[in-house]
């Protein structure tokens, strides 16, 4: 697998998603399974996933969240530095599919899922801290959530970990207590 340097969002992403899957954020566990694995990796061209490699990307998950609960940003960078570096290997210059020159991040050919993964989102993480701040890692804003979130957006004003759930779960609350207030 080669890994983009310059498309760290998308990889914080899967780094969001992945770390979403886990019972702090969701009450239960999300990644029961080769099929959630499957579902949840489906961007990427990885090799079908079994459940030893459901069991190693749910130990991921745990040192994914460690780098987005850093509290300084150079804890941040030695945490995904070790990430990217599970399976990866020096960086190498190729040409992308428009021809220009882009850094990519190799595996190794023997790697396991787990440390390909490791490697993609060790990648992003410190693509993120790098571009635009360790701040960037946040808690939910959600009241009684307890997940985490890199926000790689361009503003920067994300707030929820999952915004479908959490920030609709209390945009509803607030809504219900508006006309609560207003039928007094």
């Amino acid at each position: 697998m080669l890994i983009p340097l310059a498309d760290y969002a998308a990889g914080v992403e899967v780094a969001n998603d992945l770390v979403a899957t886990s019972p702090d954020a969701r009450g239960a566990e999300a990644l029961t399974g080769p099929a959630e694995l499957a579902a949840l990796l489906a961007a990427y061209d990885v090799r079908t996933p079994t459940a030893a490699d459901v069991e190693q990307v749910r130990l991921l998950r745990r040192e994914v969240r460690a780098v987005m609960e850093a509290g300084t940003a150079e804890r941040a960078v030695e945490g995904a530095s070790l990430l990217a570096g599970h399976a990866g290997l020096a960086p190498v210059l190729r040409r992308d599919p428009s021809g220009r020159w882009q850094w990519y991040v190799p595996t190794a050919r023997d790697a396991s899922l787990a440390g390909e993964l490791a490697a993609v989102l060790g990648v992003a993480l410190l693509g993120l801290v790098r571009a635009l701040g360790h701040d960037r890692f946040r808690a939910c804003a959600a009241p009684g959530c307890r997940g985490v979130f890199a926000d790689a957006s361009r503003a920067g004003r994300r707030r929820y970990c999952m915004p479908e759930r959490c920030g609709n779960r209390l945009n509803v609350a607030n809504h219900r207590a508006r006309r609560r207030e207003a039928a007094r």
